[in-house]
């Protein structure tokens, strides 16, 4: 990372002591996993925090051993990549396969959080498919339901989330049926095909040990693997669209991001940042082919479902993110924005003016130094919905996974100037074998 974007002290850290990083970062993780374990009300996060805290544990001891035997024998067993082997492993994969087995004991849908083996995003993504298959729509009209509506009923995502949800709509209804057609698996299966996808598109460059931490096995990105799921779909997609805009397929990456906003309308502004991009790295001819294109796919993606009920399409996809439904969305962690909020109609009005500069101040941003990268618009991403999570008054702690992820992604794209090499720690390699200069 250049050393314009970071004071001097860390990027020597950075690149030349690692592995003191890493010990810092597992110890952190290990806390941030122990305090959720004691705390937490939600059954599937207790889960996931005991798992974490193994994992996490063990890594840090990994590292701490790398660290203190710098002169045994290199081999594999050196590699910082069996820490980050040792979270997946124990923090990420036991956890989703003890709750995706916890979930057969049917208590979806029930107002009784500590008993969730899977967090509600799971069960209405699933239930929108079966409502799409059903009645051509996967929104529910609430006008229609005899009842006061409740959160549940809402699926405040585009059409095309509920495509994550055929195959339980189409193949569940056994033990081993539900098991494997659980939401979570094919998320989790698209996030690891479309980074997969961006690698080889990118040339297959050395992926730091740096950015599998923040990708892969931070907290945010490891506690959504195993208990929801969908921001990580569309972060992978996000990243797949922003590498075939920096690889010179404007086309392409148009249809991936009018999908991924037909999914999920908070990576919108994604849409701004590429389209900076590709004008300025293929010109206006592109662009132009790069608006149709996304204006294309969206209409053909969201027009059917809403003919079909244009009331619960706003409803479900516009009023109830934006906090004017007939219920009130139950997104309030506790991050500045919403704190500001709370204090009032005159806090919620500095809350939106805060937003409304902090967007303005990264328009700028865009304009006056457009992205020329991949890496470039990453980081104008990142840091958008970054402020975007961190000043809305209606957010959720889990979605800053994604400016941490796309943050970490950035370290594996090209960059226009590239760091000189400098000596490393042992044992501080990349997935390739070379040394870690960049992560």
């Amino acid at each position: 990372m250049g050393s314009r974007l970071v004071p001097e002290w860390l990027r020597v850290s950075w690149t030349e002591r690692p592995l003191r990083l890493d010990i810092v970062f597992y110890l952190v993780c290990a806390g941030y996993a122990l305090a959720l374990a004691m705390t937490d009300k939600h059954y599937g996060f207790r889960v996931w925090a005991n798992f974490a805290v193994a994992g996490y544990g063990l890594a840090l001891a990994w590292s701490c051993w790398l660290l203190l035997t710098p002169r045994l024998r290199p081999g594999w067993w050196r590699s910082r990549w069996v820490g980050v082997a040792l979270v997946a492993l124990v923090a990420m994969l036991v956890p989703l396969v003890t709750l995706l087995v916890r979930r057969l004991t049917g208590v979806d849908w029930l107002d009784t959080p500590w008993s969730w083996a899977a967090q509600p995003e799971v069960w209405v993504i699933e239930q929108s498919a079966t409502l799409l298959l059903d009645t051509g729509t996967p929104y529910v009209d609430i006008t229609t339901l005899g009842r006061p509506p409740v959160v549940n009923d809402y699926t405040p995502y585009g059409p095309v989330m509920a495509l994550f949800g055929l195959p339980r709509a189409l193949f569940g209804g056994t033990a081993a049926g539900d098991v494997l057609t659980d939401a979570r698996i094919y998320f989790a299966l698209t996030a690891i095909a479309c980074f997969w996808a961006s690698l080889r598109l990118l040339g297959k460059p050395s992926v730091p040990v740096r950015a599998a931490q923040l990708v892969v096995v931070f907290p945010l990105t490891a506690l959504t693997f195993a208990t929801a799921g969908p921001d990580l779909a569309i972060v992978g997609l996000l990243v797949l669209a922003c590498a075939l805009a920096a690889t010179g397929k404007p086309g392409w990456a148009a249809t991936v991001l009018a999908l991924v906003t037909s999914a999920k309308l908070i990576v919108l502004p994604a849409v701004i940042v590429l389209a900076v991009l590709v004008v300025v790295t293929a010109g206006r001819k592109a662009l132009a082919r790069f608006g149709l294109i996304f204006v294309a796919v969206c209409l053909v993606t969201n027009l059917p479902v809403f003919f079909v009920n244009p009331g619960a399409f706003v409803e479900h996809v516009i009023r109830f993110p934006a906090g004017i439904g007939a219920v009130t969305s139950p997104a309030a962690s506790p991050l500045p924005g919403h704190l500001i909020a709370s204090a009032g109609p005159i806090g919620k009005a500095v809350a939106f003016v805060l937003l409304g500069a902090a967007a303005i101040a990264i328009l700028a941003w865009l304009i006056k130094r457009p992205p020329h990268s991949g890496a470039d618009a990453l980081l104008r991403i990142a840091v958008g919905l970054g402020a975007f999570t961190l000043l809305t008054p209606a957010t959720r702690f889990g979605y800053l996974v994604y400016p941490v992820v796309l943050l970490g992604a950035m370290l594996c794209f090209p960059r226009q100037a590239a760091a000189p090499p400098v000596a490393a720690e042992p044992g501080s390699g990349t997935a390739r074998g070379t040394s870690l200069t960049s992560s």
